[in-house]
């Protein structure tokens, strides 16, 4: 008995495995002069939830976001907040109808947000772990 399925399951597995590793991780960053040395998964949650915006240590969080659509940002969102893009434009409709919170400042693209992390004090992000430099220091890989 032949299974014609068997070479389309094979390329589909071997395709399915490259966008993957194609795919670059994300990591949460801040500043490099920050005194905040790592943050815990739920930490990020909830200041980019708007949950609460505490640092350790004291301070205020400011969540820079990038644009809906952007890779980085479905691929953060999911793995931060379990959430996906349709999830969260419906989680922020609901805060901002509601008048509970505003959405964090978006910027496009990884040289924005590090640009944004550097200058602003107590600014969080993520980026492509590729596009890490001197100027953010990492302080969760999801």
């Amino acid at each position: 008995m032949k299974f014609p399925f068997f070479p389309r399951l094979l390329l589909l597995a071997s395709l399915s495995t490259a966008c993957t590793l194609a795919h670059a991780d994300v990591v949460v960053v801040m500043a490099a002069d920050s005194n905040v040395s790592s943050l815990s998964q739920a930490q990020v949650s909830q200041i980019f939830l708007a949950k609460s915006l505490a640092l350790p240590g004291g301070g205020k969080a400011t969540p820079i976001d990038q644009d809906e659509g952007a890779a980085a940002r479905n691929d953060f969102y999911g793995k931060v907040t379990g959430k996906d893009a349709a999830q969260m434009k419906a989680y922020w409709s609901q805060l901002m109808f509601t008048g509970k919170a505003q959405r964090p400042r978006k910027v496009s693209g990884d040289a924005a947000v590090k640009s944004a992390v550097a200058s602003t004090p107590g600014a969080i992000g993520y980026i492509s772990a590729g596009a890490v430099d001197g100027s953010v220091k990492v302080v969760l890989r999801p």
